[in-house]
């Protein structure tokens, strides 16, 4: 089974977006982010779940409706790109 790693953009995307949303609800940040962390650690075992992503070579996983985890996969491992709320447009850089 592939490992799941995650790129330095995709674990400050998730902090960022937990700090945003912790000023005016941290309960709410850290139910979002322990949401976002426990549906990635599950991606290894079912990498091709989720849409094909908007750009070539990934694929996206909603979570909460508005929050979107951008990943790749090879036989080796499943890379978390970015952590991306749904209005903001991708890619913000190269996978």
């Amino acid at each position: 089974m592939p490992v799941l790693e995650w790129r330095q953009v995709a674990r400050d995307d998730l902090l960022a977006i937990v700090d945003y949303i912790s000023d005016d609800n941290p309960e709410a940040a850290q139910r979002l982010k322990d949401d976002v962390e426990a549906k990635a650690a599950a991606l290894p075992e079912h990498p091709k779940l989720y849409r094909i992503g908007r750009v070539a070579g990934t694929r996206e996983m909603v979570v909460c409706s508005n929050y979107i985890v951008v990943y790749m996969e090879d036989p080796y491992a499943v890379t978390v790109l970015r952590v991306l709320h749904a209005a903001q447009q991708w890619p913000l850089a190269a996978p």
